[in-house]
């Protein structure tokens, strides 16, 4: 079978460059490669369809054509279109015609039969809807994050809904997530919570079913085992040296054996690092029993100095070390600058070794990769209850970590002491957990049940609403888009 992933931010390398250093390199990338690779691995034959890129400030996106050197069925390729400079992903949406048609020209030059298109993200998703239109190809749509949440936990926050739209064009967004959902042969999702919750939002649900069994499939990603798991060889032994160069800095003599809570993840508000920092603070017998580590990338001392960072991750940091000011917590708290997945995995497993405990503590979480490759390295996890680690972490009524409140910093605290006083247990039930539901070849097994059914018998919503999906830019009002979320539009 030739199978494309469309996926058109455009960081995609041999090396996972930048990954985490940009807010478009996160997970979704991991969950794309990982599942192309596990499909190739199976014996068809797979593109990743992205983003040619010339810029000197991100190099190594600059070739057509690119591989995996351990996935022989696997290429990249990378389309010419939105200029040669690197644009994020909300400022990719004017030129996502320009990339439709050059994929279409890429496969006709290589006189290429494409079988079945999988799109990701809502750029993927329109795009893949235009292809479909085009090749006569059913595709299934997999938003990762909805526009509609996004815009929710925002607005929360009284932001403001003009101001929020100008910067992340959330009127297209929801428009395209609404096109992508709508004339897909079927939506992939991690969580029924996904499902019933996220896509019947007042956004979208005019437009799609949640009910339909025909359009939906839950398929849960994956952990990469090849990385993440509990086996620290020789070489990786000698890495863990410069972990202790990182720890014997910032850490107090007398407090460098202690286990730790590591925090790993990108420096985005909806993260929450005050929410660990704030429950961390307030509790003295946490700072008696662990040490905190934030893992973060491209800085290797916030304590000098971070002022080349973006704002976003200058401003968290900023709160960060008013914490450890006002707590006195300056010899509790670890900072490490991690370049890989692969030297992660390592941090994980050494990690575990100290008896520590991975936490993720995000306002939402739609579902919850992070945690689950800290789990496959013996680390057991103290995450959100708020989104997809509900259906992870507690399964007719075993659990295998502990959900916590991100908005309240005592039951953060009251979690990690309880996991931290029965380490043992909640380490076996998170190995376990990991291995016996969520690898990337179970992911790719289904991906691929569905996609077959998908080929025999394609299935389209009879919803006619949207006339002409080559017409999308053509978005929602900001008025209608004020409607949805029961909030008026500032004069």
């Amino acid at each position: 079978m030739k199978i494309l992933f469309i996926n058109p931010q455009g960081n995609f390398d041999p090396k996972d460059s930048y990954l985490t250093q940009h807010p478009d390199f996160g997970g979704q990338l991991v969950y794309v490669k990982e599942t192309a690779k596990a499909l190739a691995n199976m014996g068809h034959q797979v593109d990743i369809v992205t983003r040619k890129i010339i810029d000197q400030n991100w190099v190594g996106f600059e070739s057509e054509k690119d591989s995996y050197p351990d996935s022989q069925n696997l290429r990249i390729i990378r389309i010419d279109f939105g200029g040669n400079k690197f644009l994020a992903k909300e400022e990719l949406w004017p030129h996502i015609n320009e990339y439709v048609d050059n994929i279409v020209d890429f496969y006709n030059r290589e006189g290429t039969k494409i079988d079945f298109i999988t799109s990701h993200y809502g750029d993927g998703g329109i795009a893949a809807a235009l292809l479909s239109d085009k090749l006569n190809v059913p595709y299934s749509f997999t938003g990762h994050s909805l526009g509609a949440q996004k815009l929710e936990k925002m607005l929360d926050s009284n932001e403001n809904i003009n101001d929020l739209n100008e910067k992340y064009n959330f009127n297209i967004r929801l428009s395209a997530d609404r096109i992508s959902m709508n004339r897909s042969s079927v939506n992939i999702v991690s969580t029924s919570q996904e499902r019933y919750e996220q896509y019947s939002h007042n956004a979208y649900k005019d437009i799609v079913d949640t009910k339909d069994d025909n359009k939906f499939k839950i398929i849960t990603p994956g952990v990469n085992l090849k990385i993440f798991n509990e086996n620290l060889t020789k070489e990786q032994k000698e890495e863990t040296r410069d972990f202790k160069n990182f720890i014997e800095r910032d850490i107090t003599n007398n407090r460098t054996n202690l286990p730790f809570i590591v925090a790993s993840s990108r420096l985005e508000v909806k993260k929450n690092h005050e929410g660990i920092i704030k429950a961390y603070a307030n509790n003295k017998e946490l700072q008696e029993k662990c040490n905190l580590m934030f893992v973060i990338r491209g800085v290797k001392n916030p304590y000098e100095d971070y002022s080349f960072m973006r704002t976003e991750e200058r401003k968290i940091l900023d709160l960060l070390m008013s914490y450890i000011d006002k707590y006195n917590l300056k010899g509790k708290i670890c900072f490490i600058d991690i370049g890989s997945q692969q030297s992660l995995a390592v941090l994980y497993k050494y990690l575990s070794r100290r008896k520590s405990i991975f936490a993720l503590t995000s306002l939402y979480e739609p579902f919850g990769l992070a945690p689950l490759e800290a789990m496959a390295c013996g680390n057991p996890a103290v995450v959100t209850k708020n989104g997809g680690p509900q259906e992870i972490f507690v399964e007719n009524n075993e659990k295998f970590g502990r959900l916590v409140d991100p908005f309240d910093h005592l039951d953060i605290a009251n979690g990690l002491l309880e996991v931290l006083s029965d380490w043992d247990y909640y380490k076996s039930q998170a190995v376990k957990r990991v291995l016996s539901k969520y690898t990337w070849e179970s992911t790719a097994k289904m991906y691929l049940a569905e996609m077959e059914k998908k080929i025999k018998t394609p299935y389209f919503s009879n919803i006619k609403e949207i006339e002409n999906i080559g017409d999308f830019i053509d978005h929602i009002s900001l008025n209608e888009l004020s409607k949805y979320f029961n909030t008026r539009v500032p004069v």
